[in-house]
């Protein structure tokens, strides 16, 4: 029994199990850290009501912030770029890309419309002004939008540029070499996915800018290209010099600007001097031939790797004189083949029919084998080199360049967002940009927007068969779940319904009692049996006994009435007893009728069973 309720509890972890596995679908495929998610929105002017009853409301910024666009009503503030492409073929180069505002094209909320990217392989730049220039000082930044691949995504991009505060700053000019301090966001090209958070650092010494790329994070990102959902891209930048990148309010990647940047922000304090070369004598080698090794004697370096087996025979039925490739007879000269120009006609060679059936065709040759006495050229064994002195680097110097900056995060100041894209794909959404400095203000809007769109998007969603599938194919380990999951009903149902195996014991419960089996006819029966073989065995002793006196004749006949009241005594005593005592009187019946010992013996047995 206990082994059955070990399996009904078995069952129910693998199920658990699986239905946690659904459960967690919507979460990130590694170990990451949940940021807090308010769910409360701010109460805003009701737009329209969709299909599932859900009423949409325009966010709004519920604290100070930089720049917040929601794209639901007029297209006001954003500049097409009018600007061309360097360094690229005049028909691509012109940003001609066209931009549309619309509703999604699927989990569709009423009122809610986004920025679209609306044309394959051309160049797209479009750009805003902040409401204010945010200040690299005592605040973090925190920069937040909406990516949707509505058709998937080949080649292309949906990352931002944060486009850095300079006097000749002009929108409709913006180009890829317009200075930007921060780039984030999702980029794609073949199977590398990427989460781009480049920052453009300025050298304190010389002035000028370099890219500075974080490290790529450890989680594949691969089902937030493929998905065809609605995905929150967040990017946290503090002023300790820390930064997030969250997907859907989750951290795949955090670092340190100082330590988690490539190239590092802060050059090495010291270089390999440029003009220090190796010496001509250096020796980096290890191990060199031992200089006094000498070659065996009996080394021949000119025996063959290979050698014809002399033991190997021609097998029967090969066919010697039979091409491997004949003329195909079922070819034809063409109509048009000119032999004058095309020369001599012949017709294509196919395998010989006749070589499928045989072991082989044509001239046969013993097969090769190893040679058991190559050996091969001879070296020297290798040793440990006395004058080994390591591997050569040239010296350290003060590096010229070096200079450190303790605080990369005071940055450019930026008063602008581009997105200024290329993609093969069409259809990529854009919706609900923020950028603040409070965490709180970038949940709320994004529990006004984005959480909306997970609502509906989760409501959508298709059903639980269609879900267990789509999982198992993103973790196939799961069928075995599967599996084991539809079996252990049956296989409880098995063990609990199937009728156990009946033991010893359960013999032993349904034997029959002897003491009770037999009726009261049937025991007047056997008594009746029983005391004709008294009589027959004592006339017997009689016989045996004519010689005796008439005392033991006497004697012979007194023990016979004491029997006969026995008999009688025990009859009316068996009547009115139960079946208890049945099974005693049989057994002293049979040793009675074995005995032969006369008389006095049965009338002892009989008085000890009566008692």
């Amino acid at each position: 029994m206990h082994s059955q309720w070990d399996w009904l509890w078995l069952g129910l972890l693998v199920i658990s199990s699986v239905t946690a596995e659904i459960e967690d679908g919507g979460v990130l495929g590694a170990d990451v850290e949940v940021e807090d998610f308010d769910e409360v929105s701010q109460q805003a002017d009701v737009d329209k009501e969709s299909s599932l009853g859900v009423v949409y409301r325009t966010p709004k910024p519920t604290g100070d912030v930089y720049f917040a666009e929601t794209f639901d009503g007029v297209l006001t503030g954003w500049v097409l770029s009018e600007a061309k492409k360097e360094d690229t073929d005049d028909n691509i180069a012109k940003y001609d890309g066209r931009w549309e505002v619309e509703e999604l094209k699927e989990n569709t909320i009423p009122g809610d419309k986004g920025l679209v990217l609306k044309s394959a392989a051309k160049h797209h730049a479009i750009s805003a002004m902040l409401t204010k220039a945010f200040i690299f000082d005592k605040k973090p930044l925190i920069v937040q939008y909406e990516v949707n691949f509505q058709g998937g995504i080949d080649c292309g991009g949906a990352y931002i540029k944060l486009l850095s505060s300079t006097d000749d700053l002009d929108l409709e000019f913006f180009f890829d070499k317009t200075p930007y301090t921060i780039m984030f966001g999702p980029d794609k090209c073949g199977e590398d996915y990427k989460l781009h958070f480049i920052i453009r650092h300025k050298n304190p010494k010389t002035g000028e800018y370099d890219e500075k790329h974080a490290k790529r994070p450890d989680v594949d990102l691969k089902k937030f290209y493929l998905d065809k959902k609605t995905h929150l891209y967040t990017l946290v930048l503090k002023p300790d010099d820390t930064f997030e990148m969250l997907i859907d309010q989750s951290v795949i990647s955090k670092g340190s600007l100082l330590e988690d940047m490539i190239p590092p922000v802060n050059p090495p304090k010291e270089i390999d001097d440029p003009a220090d070369k190796k010496p001509d004598d250096w020796d980096e080698r290890q191990k060199i031939p031992d200089p006094n090794a000498v070659k065996p004697d009996d080394w021949d370096e000119d025996e063959p790797s290979k050698i014809e087996d002399l033991d190997a025979v021609k097998p029967e039925g090969w066919l010697d004189y039979e091409p491997q490739y004949v003329p195909d007879p079922s070819a034809k000269k063409p109509n048009d083949w000119d032999e004058e120009m095309d020369g001599e006609w012949e017709a294509p060679q196919v395998p010989n029919p006749k070589c499928a059936t045989a072991p082989g065709c044509g001239l046969w040759v013993r097969p090769m084998k190893n040679n058991p006495k190559y050996k091969g050229k001879w070296k020297a064994p290798m040793i440990v080199n006395p004058n080994y002195q390591g591997i050569w680097s040239p010296r350290k110097i003060p590096n010229p360049d070096y200079f450190e900056d303790p605080h990369p995060f005071e940055m450019t100041p930026i008063s602008a967002i581009g997105l200024e894209l290329w993609s093969m794909t069409s259809d990529i959404y854009f919706d609900n940009f923020i950028i603040c400095s409070e965490k709180e203000v970038a949940d709320r809007w994004a529990a006004d927007g984005w959480g909306l769109k997970k609502l509906v998007a989760s409501a959508n969603e298709p059903g639980m068969f269609s879900q267990l599938v789509t999982a198992a194919e993103d973790h196939p380990w799961l069928w075995v779940l599967y599996i084991l999951t539809l079996a252990l009903p049956v296989g409880l149902g098995v063990l609990f319904c199937w009728p156990a195996k009946k033991t010893d014991e359960d013999f032993d419960l349904k034997k029959p009692d002897m003491s009770t089996s037999f009726t009261k006819g049937e025991v007047k029966q056997r008594r009746e049996e029983l005391e004709d073989d008294e009589i027959d065995l004592e006339e017997e002793k009689e016989n045996e006994d004519i010689g005796e006196d008439e005392d033991e004749i006497k004697y012979g006949e007194d023990v016979d009435d004491e029997e006969n009241e026995d008999a009688d005594g025990s009859q009316e005593e068996g009547d009115k007893s139960d079946k208890s005592g049945s099974e005693d009187e049989m057994t002293g019946a049979d040793e009675t009728a074995s005995s032969g010992d006369g008389p006095p013996k049965s009338v002892r047995k009989r008085r000890v069973q009566k008692d």
